[in-house]
């Protein structure tokens, strides 16, 4: 059964900072955190975050990044957190440097297109999230963005329709679901395993843009 309604469990912000992995600078803005009280999201940001590299991550397609409650559970779980004591220890929110922490919603399962009423703002779903080693520092585990691919868990971009604020404790709703297309989790198994149907991410109505020139340079690439 669809989910079609939820809440808000945290809203996270962060700011970009140096770090050092793996014996490298590294810059990023990944560590965030739940804030109190109400945040406004706007075109292209999200008040008080920040991005270290804002040619890949933020921007009118990227400018909220979600993820489910209930999939952080289940990395917890994946990973063995805290089962050495005997009770599994929960991720907290923003781990995965998502700005908005959801729960009732299947935000990996969205459909591209979908959009949500969330408090006052009302956002669209615009595609996956593709790990890079920033994730793998987060975790520190340099192969942890190649299991977040295989988990098919990749939360979902989003883009801002109307601007408003939103704040932890929202309710979060679908208020429209395109008849047809690719979901989120979709796109991210065409793009790291099922490259053969790059084709279908050329005509995906709110799909980000850079995922058709991703496809189009894939299939001029392609023997003929």
């Amino acid at each position: 059964m669809t989910r079609t309604a939820g809440t808000i469990v945290s809203v996270n912000v962060g700011r970009a900072r140096e770090i050092q992995w793996q014996g490298q600078p590294l810059r990023s803005a990944i560590w965030k955190a739940p804030v109190a009280g109400p945040v406004r999201l706007a075109d292209g940001r999200v008040e008080g975050d920040t991005q270290a590299n804002p040619d890949v991550h933020g921007g009118t397609y990227k400018a909220v990044y979600a993820y489910d409650a209930a999939d952080l559970a289940w990395w917890a779980a994946e990973l063995g957190l805290g089962l050495a004591q005997g009770t599994p220890r929960e991720l907290a929110p923003g781990t995965f440097g998502e700005n908005l922490t959801l729960a009732g919603l299947d935000v990996s399962g969205a459909l591209i297109g979908e959009r949500w009423a969330a408090g006052e703002a009302e956002l669209e779903v615009t595609g996956p999230r593709v790990p890079c080693s920033k994730l793998g520092a987060r975790m520190g585990d340099t192969g942890f963005p190649r299991r977040f691919v295989a988990a098919e868990r990749p939360g979902a971009y989003l883009r801002v329709v109307t601007a408003g604020t939103v704040a932890a404790g929202d309710e979060i709703r679908v208020v429209h679901r395109p008849a047809g297309g690719p979901s989120v989790a979709e796109v991210s198994r065409i793009y790291h395993a099922e490259r053969w149907r790059a084709a279908e991410l050329l005509q995906v109505p709110g799909l980000d843009p850079v995922w058709g020139e991703w496809a189009r340079h894939r299939l001029e690439r392609a023997p003929g």
